[in-house]
């Protein structure tokens, strides 16, 4: 029950940082869509998906509502769609990475720090880890509709990409279905894409596997 209290304020924060800095660096690249529609904001309920945030709390990773943007606002905007979905990502890597180091300042480095697992801060800031990389790698996914579908069509040639796009309704059927195979079969595919990179940064910083 403790953990699940201290989630609220973790999904909260990390899922709003998320959408806000899509929306803040579309509006810094030319594209006033995500101020008029109320989404550059850091108030949670403007950005909430009840789907996405009930996902976080079952299996560590979800997503928000996309914050709209007007890709004819940009001045190149492939280039620029790109970098607004890399945006979101980046902002919960950037979270989940200070938090990693702030762990290891307040409890140390290697199996000790497992010793402090009761600690109230600690689980904060290994909530803070956990979240926040499961966003940014499962984002970064190239699926769509997730981020990572945008910053893959900036670099495929202009025949794949037509390609791509014709297939990208597909997208969210995909994911669905991985899901309900995950369910049945009891494998973890989304899981292993996500944590693989999470405990590689957890080693390096902390010289042990965190997840």
């Amino acid at each position: 029950m403790e953990i699940y209290i201290l989630l609220i304020p973790v999904i909260l924060f990390s899922l709003t940082i998320h959408e806000y800095m899509h929306g803040l660096t579309a509006y810094k690249l030319g594209d006033s869509t995500p101020l008029i529609s109320g989404r550059l904001t850091m108030n949670p309920l403007s950005h909430l998906d009840p789907i996405g945030t009930i996902m976080l709390f079952i299996a560590r990773f979800g997503w928000a509502k996309p914050v709209p943007v007007n890709p004819f606002n940009f001045r190149n905007p492939l280039r620029d769609m790109a970098i607004v979905a890399f945006a979101g990502p980046a902002s919960n890597f950037s979270v989940g990475i200070l938090c990693l180091f702030l762990i290891r300042i307040f409890f140390g480095k290697g199996n000790q720090i497992f010793y402090f697992s009761e600690n109230l801060l600690f689980l904060l800031l290994f909530l803070f880890v956990q979240i926040n990389l499961a966003l940014a790698f499962f984002n970064l996914i190239p699926i769509p509709p997730l981020d990572g579908s945008k910053i893959l069509l900036h670099f495929l040639p202009p025949r794949s990409r037509a390609e791509y796009i014709r297939f990208s309704s597909l997208g969210p059927l995909f994911i669905f279905g991985i899901f309900i195979f995950e369910m049945i079969f009891n494998v973890s595919i989304f899981s292993s894409i996500i944590w693989f990179p999470a405990n590689l940064l957890s080693k390096l910083v902390l010289g042990v596997h965190f997840f």
